[in-house]
């Protein structure tokens, strides 16, 4: 990743009536870096990066790429993008060879179809019909064509929504893969971890505002969110969770399990073993749990992802 600016996004508005889909959005992207643009549901992501691809109209504000500072909708821009919608049909009767091959054909710059295959890893499913794949080839084949163009710029629009762990995994890979190869990703995404492991640097959406941007270290000091200590006791006294009643930070988890928030871990911990020491029960199972996007979501947003 370089400092160059590729994707200068300045005051995107896009609204609805009364809703605000995208409320006055500005960011940069640069080369070779990905980009996580995170959020629930309805919180601007796909009406933003699809304005980006030049597939809807904004109200107010401008997308401008590369140096030339080109509109979404310049012949070169399109020559220089690859997108991967939320949803892609393919024709039933097709093969994944043949699907590759019609969708290079849009194109003035092409990449040999038996290259992408082996990037995405579907050179075994060549000659199969699109619609005897698997969820998660067929996520892998919407990839594939977002490729044949040999984009600068790939757009990836929840691609892993609705998949299993295994195929979500599998993706996680391919998208790693196109990382080596220099290519500026930008990625939107509704799952955490999916963020944490892929991105280079993280926007956080929320009711169609970015409300907290960086990498994920710095959006965790940013926030201040807390390490937990989360550990367990092996007395069935009732009365250890009186003990520990007033330490500050705690939470009961359920029968025996218990949290507390801090930023001090080894001083928590300390007093955590005194504490133990001096009401004759005994700590087990200790777990420290760094700061994850989780805890930052909650801290900018005052809500969890999934509310």
């Amino acid at each position: 990743m370089t400092s160059d600016v590729l994707i200068s996004v300045r005051d995107l508005k896009r609204h609805y009536g009364t809703t605000k889909a995208v409320d006055d959005v500005s960011f940069d992207v640069y080369c070779g870096e990905i980009l996580a643009i995170l959020g629930p549901n309805g919180a601007g992501k796909t009406t933003t990066v699809e304005i980006m691809e030049g597939l809807r109209t904004h109200d107010n504000g401008t997308v401008q790429f590369f140096d030339e500072k080109l509109k979404p909708g310049d012949s070169r821009v399109k020559e220089s993008i690859g997108v991967q919608l939320q949803t892609t049909s393919f024709m039933d009767h097709l093969t994944v060879r043949e699907t590759i091959e019609l969708f290079g054909g849009l194109y003035k710059k092409r990449v040999s179809t038996d290259e992408i295959l082996s990037v995405v890893s579907l050179a075994e499913k060549a000659k199969t019909y699109t619609k005897h794949l698997s969820g998660g080839q067929k996520q892998r084949l919407a990839i594939a064509t977002a490729l044949v163009n040999d984009p600068q710029v790939i757009f990836l629009d929840e691609p892993t929504t609705g998949l299993d762990p295994q195929a979500r995994r599998m993706l996680w890979g391919t998208v790693e893969d196109l990382r080596r190869t220099d290519k500026t990703i930008i990625l939107t995404t509704h799952y955490m971890e999916e963020a944490e492991r892929l991105a280079d640097r993280i926007l956080i959406f929320d009711q169609g505002k970015i409300v907290a941007s960086g990498t994920l270290d710095q959006l965790v000091a940013l926030a201040g969110a807390d390490n937990v200590v989360e550990f367990t006791t092996n007395n069935q006294d009732e009365g250890v969770f009186f003990d520990l009643t007033g330490f500050p930070g705690l939470e009961k988890l359920e029968e025996n399990s218990y949290a507390v928030t801090t930023q001090r871990v080894e001083e928590t911990l300390a007093k955590l073993f005194r504490l133990e020491s001096d009401k004759h029960f005994e700590i087990e199972n200790i777990v420290i749990r760094k700061p994850n996007l989780e805890d930052v979501f909650l801290t900018v947003t005052g809500h969890s992802l999934r509310d």
